[in-house]
């Protein structure tokens, strides 16, 4: 995942190649992700982190050490002493009850839940990218509406200014007409200064000064294409971020439990030395040793022992044997084993109570999106019925049964049905987008999954 994000934020050229062909849902996620300087500086740290631990490898190695020293001693009872000594001291550890491996599995483990915990941030920025892109076009076709409904209201006006001149309407009507008019005119610009807004916003997301041509459409004809509930569910556990970082959770808390049941063993050392030693250049002695350290710790009792042995030639043999021992050093450790076993299994719960809750979630986010299309749907029936009204209007207007006035309303109660669907379509363009989020998938992935026979979704 690091990996992949860093060719992204590497690569602009993949999205900012041809801007003027246009940008869809997935291209705006992406520019929000490459442009967005608190994901590259969270990408930076956990980089970081990532060498940091490699270089944690080195902790298997052996340590050197080299010592250089010069005693000079002047005496007025005796001779002047000069002594310069070189040392080159190496330390391997051999065993550790494998704590140095369990550390190191809990560090990987807390990277890579910060890496999964990076990609839900670069989820947000996209998510954020993706529903700025989504207001702008539902701002857009709403002023759409309204702008045709305009031409149609100003029309009828000029129609009963020619009336009211001929005496065939009153100046009150086309008055009444007039502010009806004018109202309107108010919500179209309110309306406008709410898409400056909304594209103003949309292009801070994407960084750029103006917004590229847009080739996604709010679809209202479009039908809701869904998996079965039954892959959903097979989906959730290997695909939802938040079980993810659970996943992550318990890992970790195992790794520690597992390194806290192994504190009591010893770590074993073997240590070596190599010197040399003389009053001038060249130097003409020399001297070795090896050793091995043994150290243990525990509630009730710790310690270590130490035994080395080496040559200073020509006549010299030396050996040293150390031990120490301390009692009851700390008899509240006893309970971190068993402290560590109840996380662990308090972490797993949790998992499997998430996943349950997970599995239910997935059922009520289909349903919801079965809804919304039955929803758009309704609105489209309801659309189909305002029509056929306002072409009777029109007829009965012909008839003398009603007013322009009222032909007018009818002509604002059809753009009202007109937003409704439009409203409808965007709803259910998000409570998809909610599902796609809940199983980390991309805008619009969620219908390549379905199934053409047992899609379930409603035609």
């Amino acid at each position: 995942m690091i990996l992949l994000l860093f060719m992204v934020l590497l690569s602009p050229g993949n999205v900012y190649g041809d801007l003027q062909r246009g940008i869809s849902f997935s291209d705006a996620g992406r520019m929000a992700v490459e442009v967005s300087r608190e994901l590259e500086n969270e990408y930076a740290q956990i980089a970081m982190r990532e060498g940091i631990w490699s270089w944690g490898i080195r902790s298997y190695m052996p340590r050197l050490s080299i010592m250089a020293s010069q005693d000079d001693r002047l005496s007025y009872t005796g001779p002047d002493s000069f002594l310069k000594t070189y040392s080159l001291n190496i330390e391997q550890m051999v065993w550790d009850g494998g704590r140095l491996s369990m550390s190191r599995k809990v560090e990987r483990a807390e990277l890579d839940l910060a890496d999964i915990l990076l990609s839900q941030m670069a989820s947000q920025i996209r998510e954020a990218a993706v529903s700025s892109y989504r207001d702008v076009l539902y701002t857009r076709m709403l002023l759409e509406i309204r702008n045709s409904s305009l031409a149609s209201l100003e029309e009828q006006v000029r129609i009963m200014e020619r009336e009211v001149e001929l005496g065939l309407s009153r100046a009150v009507d086309l008055l009444d007409a007039e502010i009806r008019v004018a109202a309107f005119e108010l919500e179209i610009i309110s309306l406008y200064m709410d898409l400056e807004e909304a594209e103003r916003n949309f292009a801070i997301l994407l960084g750029l000064d103006e917004l590229p041509p847009l080739t996604e459409r709010i679809d209202t004809q479009r039908n809701t294409m869904l998996p079965s509930p039954e892959f959903l569910r097979t989906l959730v556990e290997s695909r939802n971020p938040d079980l993810a970082v659970m996943r992550y959770s318990v890992s970790r808390t195992e790794a520690e439990s597992r390194a806290a049941s192994l504190s009591w063993l010893p770590v074993i050392r073997l240590t070596g030395s190599f010197g040399l030693s003389g009053r001038q250049y060249p130097l003409s002695r020399h001297n070795w040793s090896i050793g091995i350290n043994i150290d243990f710790t525990s509630p009730w009792i710790s310690g270590s022992f130490g035994a080395q042995g080496g040559w200073d030639p020509p006549f010299d043999n030396n050996a040293r044997i150390q031990q120490t021992l301390s009692p009851v050093p700390d008899p509240a450790s006893s309970f971190s084993p068993r402290a560590a076993r109840l996380a662990l299994a308090n972490e797993q719960y949790r998992y499997e109570t998430s996943l349950r809750e997970a599995e239910n979630f997935i059922d009520r986010l289909h349903s919801a999106c079965l809804v919304y299309n039955r929803r758009r749907l309704l609105a489209m029936e309801a659309l189909e019925l305002e029509r056929e009204r306002y072409n009777l209007a029109e007829f009965r207007l012909t008839l003398g049964e009603i007013t322009r006035l009222d032909l007018m309303q009818a002509r604002l109660d059809f753009s009202m049905k007109e937003a409704a669907l439009v409203e409808a379509a965007v709803m259910q363009l998000q409570a998809e987008r909610a599902l796609e989020l809940f199983l980390d998938l991309g805008p619009g992935e969620i219908s390549l999954l379905a199934d053409p026979v047992s899609a379930g979704g409603i035609r």
